[in-house]
């Protein structure tokens, strides 16, 4: 019987405050929504494991781990080689009814590429649950996110609407990247 090979992986979810940032990690790792606004201080880091499948081979299990970044421009800038340092995907967060959060991804996603280079990056288009309120549709978001080529999710961490799909995505890329192996993550 062969043995699953273990991988690990480090993710920063990036985006402005009030974005859900927080409460898609809480839904993702602990399938749990809580509609208090707490601010992030700095960071915090979660960890989930889950298994990736290849067509004729053995399963991976993936143990990635998962930063919380603070959504504050200042902060990005000033502590971005610590907190982005090592990390080897980016999921990067608006909210449906903040235009302007949208806008701010590109320098959010840039500020890690700095620092890392260009890793997968996946955009979770936030609190779908007020889509009644949103300020930009499917086009702007298009626009947003075609210049890195990414792939990008309807989420509502509320409801939890594709944040599993969101942090598939991100977590498929991440390994094919890594093996150069196409995957299926369970």
């Amino acid at each position: 019987m062969t043995e699953t090979q273990l991988m690990k992986s480090k993710i920063c979810l990036v985006g402005e405050h009030a974005v859900g940032k927080t409460s898609l990690i809480r839904r993702y790792v602990l399938d749990e929504f809580d509609d208090r606004y707490i601010t992030t201080l700095g960071a915090k880091v979660s960890k989930k494991e889950f298994e990736i499948s290849m067509e004729g081979e053995s399963p991976v299990s993936m143990d990635m781990t998962i930063w919380d970044i603070m959504g504050s421009k200042g902060f990005r800038e000033l502590l971005r080689e610590a907190y982005f340092h090592g990390a080897q995907g980016i999921l990067a967060v608006c909210d449906v009814t903040r235009e302007e959060t949208l806008g701010d991804l590109d320098g959010w996603v840039e500020s890690v590429f700095r620092t890392v280079g260009e890793i997968p990056v996946v955009f979770a288009i936030n609190k779908m649950d007020l889509k009644n309120k949103a300020a930009f549709g499917e086009e702007e978001v298009k626009q947003a996110t075609e210049a890195f080529d990414a792939p990008y999710f309807f989420t509502s961490a509320k409801k939890g609407e594709n944040v599993e799909e969101a942090f598939q995505a991100l977590s498929k890329a991440l390994f094919e990247k890594t093996s150069g192996k196409k995957a299926a993550v369970k």
